[in-house]
């Protein structure tokens, strides 16, 4: 009988290691610059404003008048009470209210800052790069 040898085959298998290094191929310089410049501020400023007259009535009413407004104008009745034989309600006067719109043009001449920025990019050995 013969003996069997057995042949013993080796594997070989290969695999992959990934690394990652930092490496610097250029390098960034940003400038600011700031500006000053001039600018025009504008508003309409507005107000109102009362003018007041009195109108004298000397008249009897029967009941206080209540408070009206015809167009821009708030009548405010005055009344008192005079006695007479009888107690009657006379109104006096009305306080007119007269409102007058007015407005103004304002300017301020206002500072403003404006910032630009300027890039530079440098290769490595500190050489400008072309873009």
């Amino acid at each position: 009988m013969k003996e069997e040898q057995e042949a013993v085959i080796p594997l070989v298998e290969e695999r992959v290691v990934v690394d990652k290094r930092t490496v610097d191929k250029a390098s960034v310089r940003v400038h600011t610059h700031t500006e000053r410049h001039i600018d025009i501020a504008r508003a309409t400023l507005e107000h109102e404003e009362v003018e007041i007259s009195r109108v004298a009535k000397d008249e009897e009413v029967a009941s206080l008048p209540p408070v009206r407004t015809e167009g821009n104008v708030t009548i405010v009745p005055v009344v008192e009470e005079r006695l007479v034989v009888t107690k009657r309600l006379v109104l006096v006067e009305e306080i007119h209210l007269k409102k007058i719109h007015r407005a103004q043009e304002f300017t301020q001449p206002v500072e403003l800052l404006r910032q630009r920025a300027e890039v530079e990019r440098y290769e490595t050995g500190g050489k400008p790069k072309q873009e």
